[in-house]
C-alpha cells in the first residue's frame, strides 16, 4: 500500500449541505476501495490565481490516504463525471516497505 494526498477543489456556488456530501462521497470511495483515510482538512473558499471553469474561487478539501491503484482509479473515474469538482490533484507520498525490504519507514512522522 501507499500513502497519497489528494486535494479537490469544489466549485464556489456549492451549499454546505452539498460540501459535506461531496467531503463524505470521496471518504466512502475511498474506505470501498481497500483504502484507509488518515486525515481530512477542508481548507474553505480560496482564491484562485487563475480562473478555472470561469469560477474565481474554490472549496478546498484536503484528503491523506493509503491505497493502491484500485483506490487511484476508483477515484479518477467517480472525479471525472461529478460536476462540482472543477479541479483536483492527487500526489504519491510515498510507498509503504515491504517486509523483505526491512526498511521501517521512508517518511518521517512529523510529516502528518
Amino acid at each position: 500500500m501507499a500513502f497519497y494526498e489528494n486535494t479537490i477543489i469544489a466549485k464556489q456556488d456549492l451549499a454546505e449541505k452539498d460540501l459535506k456530501t461531496v467531503k463524505d462521497k470521496y471518504s466512502e470511495i475511498i474506505k470501498n476501495s481497500s483504502g484507509k483515510i488518515v486525515k481530512i482538512e477542508e481548507w474553505g473558499l480560496l482564491s484562485l490565481s487563475n480562473k478555472i471553469k470561469n469560477f474565481k474561487k474554490g472549496f478546498f478539501i484536503h484528503y491523506k490516504f493509503e491505497g493502491n491503484k484500485n483506490t487511484l482509479n476508483e477515484i479518477n473515474k467517480k472525479i471525472k463525471v461529478d460536476g462540482t469538482i472543477i479541479r483536483h490533484l492527487t500526489c504519491l507520498l510515498y510507498t509503504s516497505p515491504s517486509p523483505r525490504d526491512g526498511l521501517l519507514s521512508r517518511m518521517p512522522s512529523s510529516a502528518w
